[in-house]
């Protein structure tokens, strides 16, 4: 909309914006945004009388109709208001909004026009200032974002999900539980999911849990955060693997935690480095398949952590994430049901034995927590979306998710097997690969001297993800190596990976 040259006499002619937006928006939307710009920067001033909706018709060559939905926008917002009989104004609670110049600046303003020095305009105001804790979340939050398109731990073959399953699941619940879904649901989650997970894991894990003790969750995030908060004070200890998962340090770090790392070993976490005193609140460990080792736990660890636990009174947040990927034998019982004390929280998750953008994990609490757990996720978050919720209990009890665990092991085993093939024809002794019976990633250890980082940030873009191994550990000195996760990747652009990784490592290694 070009700026019009004509005068009116008593209705001075809006002074319309050049370069106006065309973004799609219907032409009275835009002329709307023109005219609330003109308020908001204070061309127009509260008081001022608008030109007549035929007048600023004519002007920009549109319908009386557009400018009077436009006017009928600005009047509903309280930017205009109408006088019968006298026209449109700018209306006068608009100072409180805009807060416009004072008259001494106007006319310092039109005295530089005149030939004295024009006054500097204003400063830009500062940055917004994030309190020390909220820096401190932030920059967890950024080192994630940019290590996760390196190697994300958690990509899966969404291609292979039955996805026409999926979307009859979700249309028959929709079309079942109409308006309800819409409502708030039980922060704790829909009784039948519950009540399905409940039942597999005491099937397939060997955890002893009931539904009234699983709680229905968005992340392993959200799981240990909600763990941290209720069971640590502020700056209590905190124990988790050195080397581990850098998102769940992270998530107690951001509740307030003071994280400190126990070294693990080809046999799991070292328990005899496990602190004596009763200071340390709460342990954070993958017993099943240490991330990123890869490892397990041995049993006498295992057994020796509830005893620590038992007699320091500390919990323990047991992290299942990949356990239903195991290629070789059964999957491992769980810590959770070695414990008679009940001191093990469990977690697990579905983002990504399904997909991500499910967004729903589980947290398993003692019985005695459930209540207090319950009523601090509807404090914290809510609820969980209903309608998944619910398409994904069908298809649990339906049995799509046994049928689509059997399927996606067959196909990640294949890929395991070429990822080791591959790293053993291409790249020989350089390497020393770590255990590989379980999950979606394995750790290929590089000889002492070797740069990962270096690795990592040279490698080609696609096919396998890869990080630096060094970039997990916490405070102990770090072992080089690569984590390798092969879950999103194709046989072929497995291959073709380490086929281009070849001469990085073997460039390093010289």
């Amino acid at each position: 909309m070009a700026e019009s040259p004509s005068k009116r006499a008593g209705s001075p002619v809006l002074p319309l914006l050049s370069g106006a937006d065309h973004d799609g928006a219907p032409l009275h939307a835009r002329v709307y945004r023109q005219m609330r710009e003109h308020i908001l920067r204070g061309a127009l001033r509260p008081g001022a009388r608008l030109p007549s909706a035929r007048m600023l018709a004519a002007d920009l060559g549109v319908s009386r109709n557009t400018i009077e939905a436009a006017v009928t926008q600005l009047r509903a917002e309280g930017f205009v208001v109408r006088r019968v009989g006298s026209g449109t104004f700018v209306a006068a609670a608009v100072p409180d909004l805009v807060a416009p110049d004072r008259p001494g600046r106007r006319a310092r303003a039109r005295s530089g026009e005149r030939g004295g020095r024009a006054s500097a305009p204003p400063a830009p105001p500062p940055p917004p200032r994030l309190s020390s804790r909220g820096r401190s979340i932030a920059q967890l939050g950024a080192t994630e974002l940019e290590e996760e398109a390196r190697a994300n731990p958690c990509a899966t073959d969404v291609r292979g999900f039955p996805v026409r399953t999926w979307n009859r699941l979700l249309a028959r619940r929709a079309r079942q539980v109409g308006a309800a879904a819409l409502l708030p649901a039980d922060p704790a989650g829909v009784p039948r999911l519950r009540q399905a997970i409940a039942d597999h894991l005491r099937l397939t894990r060997g955890v002893r849990c009931d539904a009234a003790q699983v709680i229905v969750v968005n992340s392993t995030q959200q799981a240990v955060d909600l763990a941290a908060r209720l069971l640590l004070e502020p700056g209590a200890t905190a124990l988790v693997e050195d080397p581990g998962y850098p998102s769940a340090r992270a998530a107690l770090a951001a509740a307030g935690a003071s994280v400190r790392g126990v070294p693990v070993d080809r046999g799991g976490l070292v328990t005899d480095a496990l602190p004596d005193e009763p200071g340390a609140r709460l342990l954070y460990l993958t017993p099943s398949h240490q991330f990123p080792l890869g490892v397990t736990m041995a049993l006498a660890r295992r057994l020796a952590v509830l005893r620590w636990a038992a007699a320091t009174g500390a919990w323990v947040l047991e992290d299942d994430y990949d356990s239903e990927f195991r290629y070789d034998g059964r999957p491992l019982a769980s810590l959770q049901g070695l414990d008679p004390a009940g001191r093990t929280l469990y977690v697990g998750t579905f983002n990504k034995v399904l997909f991500p953008a499910i967004r729903l994990a589980y947290l398993v609490v003692p019985p005695a927590l459930a209540a207090d757990f319950i009523a601090a996720r509807r404090v914290l978050d809510g609820f969980s979306p209903t309608l998944l919720q619910l398409s994904l209990a069908d298809f649990i009890t339906d049995g799509h998710f046994t049928a689509h665990l059997r399927q996606a092991r067959q196909r990640y085993a294949a890929r395991r097997d070429a990822l080791v093939r591959g790293v053993a024809a291409e790249w020989g002794d350089a390497v020393r690969l770590g255990p590989s019976d379980t999950g979606l990633h394995l750790v290929a250890h590089l000889r002492a001297g070797v740069s990962d980082i270096h690795i990592a940030r040279a490698a080609p873009a696609g096919g396998i993800g890869i990080a630096p191994l060094s970039r997990y550990y916490l405070h102990r000195k770090p072992s080089p190596g690569l984590l390798l996760t092969y879950g999103a990747a194709t046989l072929e652009e497995i291959g073709a990976s380490i086929r281009r990784l070849a001469p990085l490592v073997a460039r390093e290694r010289r």
